[in-house]
C-alpha cells in the first residue's frame, strides 16, 4: 500500500465524515467505471447486481447458491474496476460470502487487497423464510469486519446494510433503525437501509440514525432530487443496480425493434466511436 493509496483512501473516509452530501454511483466493470469518471464523479461503488449481469448470471440474492457469482469472480471484478479509475471505489461485497463473522473478515481482508477503499456488508441472509441475520450474529459479523480493517491498517470505509426495508415487517422502519444504530456501535462509518426512497422516510432515518447514512436511489421510479436528500442530511447517494438495468432496458428494446419491426432506430443515440476511444484510451 502506497502513500497515494493511503491518502486518497483517507480522503474517501473524509467525504463521510464531512458535511455535505455526495453521490456515488455504480459500476460493474472497467468500461462503465471509467464512463462515470470520465463524466466528472469523485467516487464510484460496485453494483453486485450489475457485475452479476455482465457475467451473464442472475443477482446473487435472488437465485440458487449454483447460479450465484463466486467471490472469487466477484472480487476479480471489483479489483478491474479499482485498477481503471483513480478515484476511490466502493465494494458491493453482498454479504461478506459467508454467514460468519471469519468470513466476513476475510472478505474485507481481500476486499482491501483488491484496491477497494469501502465496502458495503449486508445483513440479508438469502433464506427466504429467515430473510436477515439475527441481530446478536449481524453486530458480531460488522465488529469481525471493523478489527479486520483496523488489523490492516489501512484506511476503509465499513458501510452497514441493513434489509429490513425491504424484507417487509410490521415493525420494520423500527428494527431498521434500531440494527444500523447496532452496527455503528460495532464500528460502520456508513449505514444504509435500501428501500427509503421518499423525503418523509429518508428524513426519519436521517433522524433516528446515528451516523452517516447511504441511500440508494433508481430502485423504483421517484423524483426526489440530490438536493432534497442533501437538505434532509444524507451523507451518501448510491444508485445500485439501476445504471444497469437501464441499459439492459435499452438492449431489450433495441432486440425487440430489429425482431419486430425490422427497423434500427435504436441506433440514432449513440457515443462515437471516436469519443469512446479517447475516453477509454486516456485512461490507461
Amino acid at each position: 500500500m502506497n502513500e497515494a493509496h493511503k491518502a486518497k483512501a483517507n480522503m474517501f473516509l473524509k467525504m463521510h465524515e464531512a458535511d455535505g452530501c455526495f453521490l456515488m454511483p455504480n459500476a460493474w466493470d472497467a468500461g462503465s467505471a471509467k464512463m462515470l469518471v470520465h463524466s466528472g464523479f469523485g467516487a464510484i461503488g460496485t453494483t453486485s447486481a450489475g457485475v452479476a449481469f455482465a457475467l451473464g448470471r442472475p443477482d446473487n440474492v435472488y437465485c440458487s447458491p449454483e447460479a450465484r457469482v463466486s467471490r472469487q469472480a466477484m472480487l476479480a471484478e471489483i479489483q478491474s474496476v479499482t485498477q481503471s479509475v483513480s478515484v476511490p471505489v466502493n465494494a458491493d461485497l453482498e454479504g461478506g460470502y459467508g454467514d460468519s463473522p471469519e468470513d466476513v473478515a476475510d472478505c474485507i481482508k481481500l476486499a482491501i487487497e483488491a484496491g477497494a477503499m469501502g465496502g458495503n456488508i449486508e445483513d440479508y441472509t438469502g433464506i427466504e423464510a429467515a430473510p436477515l441475520y439475527d441481530l446478536s450474529l449481524a453486530v458480531e459479523r460488522i465488529r469481525a469486519a471493523r478489527e479486520a480493517i483496523d488489523a490492516s491498517g489501512v484506511p476503509f470505509v465499513l458501510v452497514a446494510r441493513t434489509d429490513r426495508l425491504l424484507a417487509a415487517a410490521p415493525d420494520g422502519f423500527a428494527e431498521a433503525v434500531e440494527r444500523a444504530n447496532r452496527y455503528r456501535e460495532a464500528g460502520a462509518d456508513c449505514l444504509f437501509a435500501p428501500g427509503a426512497s421518499d423525503l418523509p422516510t429518508v428524513s426519519s432515518l436521517v433522524r433516528e440514525i446515528n451516523g452517516p447514512i447511504n441511500v440508494v436511489m433508481g430502485l423504483s421510479g421517484s423524483d426526489v432530487s440530490v438536493a432534497q436528500l442533501r437538505d434532509v442530511g444524507v451523507r451518501r447517494i448510491s444508485i445500485g443496480g439501476s445504471l444497469a438495468r437501464a441499459l439492459y432496458f435499452r438492449i431489450q428494446e433495441a432486440a425487440r425493434e430489429m425482431l419486430e419491426e425490422g427497423t434500427f432506430a435504436f441506433a440514432q443515440n449513440q457515443v462515437a466511436q471516436s469519443e469512446l476511444n479517447k475516453i477509454f484510451e486516456s485512461t490507461l
